[in-house]
This record gives structure tokens, sequence and C-alpha cells, in this order.
């Protein structure tokens, strides 16, 4: 194949430009979902160990619900069906006056589709804790709440780092389907200057490179992460040194 390469299109303007600014809306969903997921996954996790059936119900109807629809078909609901089935005012306002509605409703979407999937991680990790430590903390007068606040949902957190991880890289990676409802993130500003260039070998390349380096990014941190919050005898990335230490500081 002799194709010539020529890279320096996408430094001339205002392709270069497209590109950062794809980049930049990408970072703001991901960010943006993570977030919006680890809260409401946390909630929901906790609601999966709740003593209540009826809340244990409705927050795993929660995670069958949106963990089994496709990510696609769910963007395309949030953002086409959605506003036709909700009252028209409230249908005209995420249409229109939304902030910028193709981004609210990605990030709505990716972050609610992932809080499904973090909120089983969270439950994993919650029931992974022994019983013994919520009992203890109950027999001191702490209330359920006080008791899932202050010492198994942070513990919990630390266990499920890994996994954590793992969604933190989806979160990213899955925000490129933003583009199906109009959103100019990293692979729509990519086409754009494939369609404009015809240089859609270099664009796309320089796609992935950026897709590459921000998750790489994403897991060195989070790794990091990791190893700083590990939790003794728990996690892999404790070392038997590490553990010998904490037991014999006792």
């Amino acid at each position: 194949m002799n194709y010539k390469w020529n890279w320096a299109v996408l430094f001339s303007p205002p392709y270069l430009e497209w590109i950062a600014q794809g980049l930049l809306w990408t970072l703001a969903i991901s960010v943006c979902a993570l977030l919006l997921a680890l809260v409401l996954g946390s909630l929901i996790g906790i609601g999966r160990t709740a003593r209540s059936p009826f809340v244990r119900r409705v927050c795993g109807a929660y995670v069958e619900v949106f963990r089994n629809i496709p990510l696609l078909v769910q963007m395309f609901l949030w953002f086409f069906v959605l506003p036709e089935v909700v009252p028209t005012d409230l249908g005209t306002w995420l249409k229109r006056d939304l902030f910028y509605p193709e981004f609210s409703n990605a990030v709505l979407c990716l972050g609610t589709y992932t809080a499904s999937r973090v909120a089983e991680q969270v439950r994993a990790g919650l029931q992974s804790i022994p019983k013994g430590l919520a009992s203890a903390a109950l027999a001191t007068g702490q209330t359920q709440g006080q008791v899932y606040r202050h010492i198994l949902l942070p513990l919990a957190l630390r266990i499920v780092i890994p996994p954590l991880t793992s969604e933190s890289m989806a979160v990213f990676k899955n925000s490129s389907l933003a583009l199906t409802i109009g959103m100019l993130e990293l692979t729509a500003q990519t086409r754009q200057v494939a369609e404009y260039t015809f240089a859609s070998f270099e664009a796309f390349t320089a796609a992935t490179v950026l897709y590459l380096v921000v998750s790489l990014t994403i897991l060195a941190a989070t790794r990091k992460l990791e190893r700083r919050l590990a939790v003794p005898g728990m996690l892999a990335a404790n070392t038997d040194r590490e553990i010998l230490e904490t037991w014999t500081s006792r």
C-alpha cells in the first residue's frame, strides 16, 4: 500500500482546533457522567443491601432495566423519545432550554447507565464486609444510616476501586456514542476532519492516540489511588510485606 501520510493537515486551522474541542467535550461528558454514576450508583448499591424488601426490589429493577438495554438505544430514548412523551412544557425545556441539550442528555444517559453497573460493584463491596463490623457499630448506638455513611460505604468503595477503574475507562470510551445525537465530541470531530480533508487515516489515527493516552492516564491514576487506599488483606494490590507490617504494628 503506497499511501502518502500527510500529518501536516491536522495542524492547519481549523482542524487542530476541532480535534482539541472534541477532546475537551469528551472529557467533560466523561467526568460529569462518572460523577453522576458514582453518586447514583452508590445510593442504589446501598438500596440493594437495605433491610426493606421494597427498596431492594426497586433498586434491583433499576439495575436490571438500565444494565440490559443497549447504551445506544438508551441514548436515542433520552434525546429523541423522552421529550415527546413527557408534558409539552417539560419536553420543550428538554429539547431547547436545557443547557446544551446534546451534552446534558449524553451525561444523563451515560451516567444513569453506568450507575447500574457501579451499583452492583458497590453492592458486592458491601456484602464482602464481615457482618460483625456492622453489628458492632450498631451496638455502639449508631443508626443504620451512620453505619453506612461512616463505616460500610467508605470501606466498600476502597474495596471496589479496581472494578471502578474499568468503569472509569468505559465511561470515557462510551462517550463516543454521543455523536449519534449530534454531540461534537472527539469521534464526531474526527469524522468531520476526515470529511473535510480526506485524510481519514491521519485523523482517526490521531483520535486513537488521544483515546489511548487518556485511557492510560486514567489507568495510572486509579492504580496509584488503589495502592494508596488499599485495605490490608482485601485487595490484590497489597503485598505480603504491607500486610505483615500492618499486623505487627498493632
